[in-house]
């Protein structure tokens, strides 16, 4: 087991990955699957696999229940070599699931929260005392209000202890976006899709906003540094109310964007501890880290089979790379 560079907190869960004909018909209409695969998931669980793919120690702070998708759960990350010491097994309680019905290019998320919501801030005080991480990394914000609702003051701590820290929200079942403002007031780095970016902003502006530097900048001028994700068009950075870096991503053959957002922030996380060398020194280069991360990522079902080895994002990302078109078959 490496020493734990970053503590990932939040939910771990099996995906169920529907391929094919998936959009739902009622009416007791039988539709013929492509594909069903029982995959790891959950966003804080593939941010710690993809840290762990990449050469990061990665622990991981979350609750599972005793039943058979728990075991499955901690069987996975066991294999990615993920400090499991701070996952709590509860009984009674369901492991959260997710359905997930997949398209090339989108895909629908059915979830069962189980488990999730039970995790709250002294679990993660107490991992954090434990494992004396350089890093905390926060995912489904909307997912566990217990946890939501003491991380101004989790945030306030871990800074006076000199840990950095980030967060992605990921989506909002209730899409009211509340509740974010003294969060963004005291993370490090927080790491918002475009769609999120763009609602979050609008909840705090008090009007809708369809423009993403718009969004980024009023975002980062709260005290954070706000790096937007926008799939296979890359990412793009803010800074104290500024555009600061851009980054493309590749273009491949994509098999399935599940989870891709997530590796694309564990590639943030690595390149960001150094694990990118000398081409991840600059922002620019963080985020080409973290986008060829998120690419490569969809050379597979579900968000953890393909995702990218350390020196796979190092061969994509050197100079010279920048115009390189991959496929999935090709693609290592």
């Amino acid at each position: 087991m490496t020493d734990v560079e970053v503590l990932v907190v939040g939910d771990a869960n099996p995906d169920l990955v529907l391929s094919g004909d998936t959009v739902p018909r009622f009416g007791q209409a039988e539709q013929l699957l492509d594909g069903a695969e029982l995959l790891l998931g959950g966003s804080a669980a593939i941010v710690a696999a993809g840290l762990a793919r990449l050469g990061v120690g990665a622990a991981l702070v979350s609750v599972v229940g005793s039943d058979r998708f728990g075991s499955e759960v901690l069987d996975r990350l066991r294999e990615r070599d993920v400090d499991l010491s701070a996952v709590a097994v509860r009984d009674g309680v369901p492991t959260g699931l997710s359905v997930i019905l997949s398209q090339p290019h989108d895909r629908a998320i059915l979830t069962l929260p189980g488990t999730i919501p039970l995790l709250d801030p002294d679990a993660v005080r107490s991992a954090v005392d434990r494992l004396r991480p350089r890093h905390v990394h926060i995912a489904s914000y909307f997912l566990q209000p217990s946890l939501a609702a003491g991380l101004p003051g989790l945030f306030d701590g871990l800074a006076a202890a000199g840990v950095t820290t980030s967060l992605d929200t990921n989506w909002d079942p209730a899409e009211r976006w509340e509740g974010l403002e003294e969060v963004l007031r005291r993370v490090t780095v927080f790491l918002p899709n475009r769609e999120e970016a763009l609602a979050i902003a609008g909840r705090i502006l008090g009007r809708p906003t369809v423009d993403v530097d718009e969004a980024g900048a009023l975002l980062s001028s709260l005290g954070c540094r706000v790096v937007v994700k926008s799939g296979a068009e890359g990412a793009v950075a803010y800074q104290a109310g500024e555009r600061v870096a851009d980054a493309a991503g590749l273009l491949l053959e994509v098999v399935d964007t599940t989870g891709a957002g997530d590796s694309f922030d564990a590639g943030y996380l690595a390149a960001t501890l150094r694990a990118g060398g000398a081409e991840a020194e600059t922002e620019a280069g963080r985020l080409r880290w973290a986008a060829v991360a998120g690419s490569l990522s969809v050379r597979g079902r579900g968000g953890t089979q393909r995702q990218a080895t350390r020196a796979e994002v190092l061969a994509l990302t050197a100079p010279g790379s920048e115009a390189l078109t991959i496929t999935a078959a090709s693609a290592g």
